[in-house]
């Protein structure tokens, strides 16, 4: 039995159920399942009854509920009074960003860094979402800005962007297809997707592919793998009049003559940015930096 075995049984306890406990965890629900019913093995007993309408605990669970709220309690006061001994990080923070991550909350958090753990320095370098994977894997990241969140519990996640995606076009195409709300999704039917590499982001590639299929889409051919999409890439494709590509509303490239952007009707393409970290790490400049990320998140 071990302390994440105990987070993840209260967590489910205290929102009646594996799904919402699940977000609140970030983790998927077959996950959380098999780690609370791991627990049952181990101590031999039933600890949730389960129902159609969510789970409660047993005399069992109720019992051991209060005795792990009592264990994680003491782990975040012995945490707390570690803290004065060790100071704020020092040394060097290594982050992954994806293209595309907002300045306007990557600014300010690394500001709010600086000043809190002045002696941390930060490397930032711009990798797709797998290569990110691979390095925080390799320990070559202590955070990595990814654009799907990884399985497993090697590493804690939090979501840190939600982007309603809209689309680049040709003007002209614009002025025809743009309603009051924006183009419909479906009336880019015809026109090519101006894609990234699949091996970038396998569960983001496939989420967006089943979106334009479900809207009458052909995705079309994958980009060729270490193709970078940037903005002169979807501004060339565009204006020529037989492409779109996907860019968020707040997007900082200038877009030039002849290229216009929408947005979607009903907001079909929603990309969520999650930080990514190891979940034994224990370095307070990184606790520093999830959190000023914290408060962007929610809205």
């Amino acid at each position: 039995m071990d302390l994440r075995e105990l987070h993840s049984f209260v967590a489910v306890v205290e929102e009646g159920g594996f799904s919402a406990a699940a977000r609140r965890l970030h983790v998927s629900q077959p996950a959380l399942s098999q780690t609370v019913s791991a627990l049952e093995r181990e101590l031999r007993v039933k600890l949730l009854v389960r129902s159609s309408t969510g789970v409660r605990p047993t005399d069992a669970g109720a019992a051991l509920l209060g005795e792990a709220r009592a264990m994680l309690a003491r782990r975040d006061q012995a945490l707390r009074t570690m803290a004065r001994y060790t100071g704020g990080g020092g040394g060097v923070l290594r982050i992954g960003i994806p293209l595309e991550f907002p300045s306007r909350l990557l600014g300010p958090a690394l500001t709010e860094l600086a000043e809190a753990c002045p002696d941390t320095r930060v490397q930032a370098r711009h990798l797709s979402t797998s290569e990110q994977l691979a390095a925080l894997h390799a320990g070559e990241l202590e955070l990595g800005l990814l654009r799907e969140r990884p399985t497993g519990q090697e590493f804690d996640a939090m979501v840190v962007n939600k982007e309603r995606l809209g689309v680049l076009v040709a003007a002209e195409q614009a002025a025809e297809l743009a309603g009051p709300e924006g183009i419909p999704l479906e009336a880019l039917a015809g026109l090519e997707w101006v894609s990234f590499p699949r091996a970038d982001s396998p569960a983001w590639y496939d989420e967006l592919t089943a979106i334009l299929r479900s809207h009458g889409l052909d995705p079309g051919v994958q980009a060729p793998k270490g193709q970078r999409l940037i903005a002169e890439v979807k501004f060339a494709a565009v204006s020529a009049g037989r492409a779109f590509a996907m860019a968020p509303p707040d997007w900082s490239q200038p877009i030039p003559t002849g290229v216009a952007w929408s947005p979607l009707v009903g907001h079909p393409l929603l990309r969520r940015t999650w930080a990514v970290w190891s979940a034994d790490s224990r370095r307070q400049d990184l606790g520093r930096l999830i959190a000023a990320f914290e408060q962007p998140a929610a809205g």
